[in-house]
């Protein structure tokens, strides 16, 4: 029976996934998720010391990372393991990996190893802080690159230090910019029927990610601090008490900010002297939240995004996780996504955030136990049963 494919968008395309932990995982896991035939290469049981890179394979973590793949091990590090891999490149579109940059060099599986092999070959890398330079050989690692990437000292209450954010977003982007880069190398193979390769890091990922507070200091020489849950330039955009808890209240600009002084019964906030324009508000910040906040405190959050959404102010209720699956909107958007295990259980997955008309993703398949579809792949790529029966032998699979 084949493997059933998520999609039908990518499904002419085979991926050899190398990766491990999360930014590589990630970024595989949007080939896979839109049909890509993606095998993911593990090293074998009986070389692994502890648990494997990225956690216990049963937690959610890597469960929700690892849908929609097919798995096999090989030892990369024996003669005979490199040389098969080297065989499946012969028929493969795109091989990703996340070692440090030394180590598909030691291996001999650097891109221009693979364009002897392949010259269709797309090579996707991501480091921790890029291919070559002063850190090339550092170990990478979100946080880090939270720090370095400058977003830790946006983040968080004013003075109380530098705050990570609560999801490793240096890894999360950079395996979606390395996807990114991969399909675009794919479309523009097919005007010079080559490959190329694609690098990203996590630095250069986080960089990226600070947008225009980056490009405040680029152009401005604007050094941006931590602001809370105040936005940095739009006042009042942030967060608010309520008789029950706290809500979110976005009124960027003049008209927003006159809905906003009527919805709270305050039109004379309007012509107040200190609030009278944009940089005024935004100079008098703290004495524009407490005007809102002692207002907001009378009724429950419930109220007030029925009031607000009736006046057209943006504005919405701030979740626990839980309470973000409840959600209708959440819900009737389906980011909740239901694969079915071999046992028949139902697991749940966050679902992909991008809709498409005629070739939509689906979980089309859990995560695969290690190396269960070893022998398989082994033989669509034209290993005969012998030659697969030596790589047991050997052990480099």
């Amino acid at each position: 029976m084949p493997f059933p494919r998520a999609s039908q968008a990518l499904s002419r395309f085979t991926v050899l996934d190398l990766t491990r932990v999360r930014s590589g995982p990630t970024c595989v896991r949007q080939l896979a998720d839109w049909g890509a035939n993606v095998v993911k290469i593990e090293t074998p049981a009986h070389l692994e010391k502890g648990e494997g890179a990225g956690g216990p394979r049963e937690n959610a973590d890597f469960q929700n990372l690892h849908r929609n793949k097919r798995s096999i091990t090989l030892d990369l590090k024996s003669p005979q393991g490199i040389a098969a891999f080297k065989r499946m490149v012969e028929k493969a579109d795109v091989v990703v990996e996340n070692f440090r940059p030394d180590v598909k060099d030691r291996l001999g599986i650097n891109y221009e190893d693979l364009k002897k092999i392949n010259k269709r070959i797309v090579l996707g890398s991501i480091s921790g802080f890029g291919q070559d330079g002063p850190y090339r050989d550092r170990p990478g690692f979100d946080q880090i690159a939270q720090g370095m990437g400058g977003l830790m000292s946006i983040t968080g209450l004013p003075g109380q230090g530098p705050v990570r954010v609560g999801i490793p977003i240096a890894d999360l982007t950079a395996g979606l910019f390395c996807a990114m880069g991969i399909l675009t190398a794919l479309l523009e193979r097919e005007v010079s029927g080559e490959g190329q390769w694609i690098s990203t890091s996590l630095l250069q990922a986080q960089i990226f990610m600070l947008d225009f507070q980056a490009a405040r200091w680029l152009q401005m020489q604007e050094v941006a601090k931590q602001a809370g849950n105040d936005h940095p330039t739009s006042i009042p955009t942030g967060v608010f008490r309520t008789k029950d808890g706290h809500i979110n209240i976005a009124a960027a600009g003049q008209v927003m900010w006159e809905r906003t002084c009527a919805a709270i019964g305050a039109p004379e906030l309007v012509d107040h002297p200190d609030f009278a324009s944009g940089a005024l508000r935004s100079k008098n910040r703290a004495a524009v939240n407490a005007e809102i906040d002692k207002r907001t405190a009378g009724k429950t959050g419930a109220e007030w995004i029925a009031i607000f959404n009736k006046t057209g102010v943006p504005c919405g209720p701030i979740y626990s996780i839980d309470q973000v699956f409840a959600d209708e909107q959440v819900k009737h958007l389906g980011m909740a996504a239901a694969g079915r295990r071999p046992d028949g259980s139902e697991q749940l997955f966050v679902a992909q955030p991008v809709s498409l008309s005629r070739t939509p993703s689906r979980i089309a398949a859990t995560p695969p136990e290690q190396g269960e579809h070893t022998d398989e792949v082994l033989k669509e790529f034209g290993f005969a049963d012998a030659e697969i029966a030596e790589l047991h032998k050997a052990k480099a699979v």
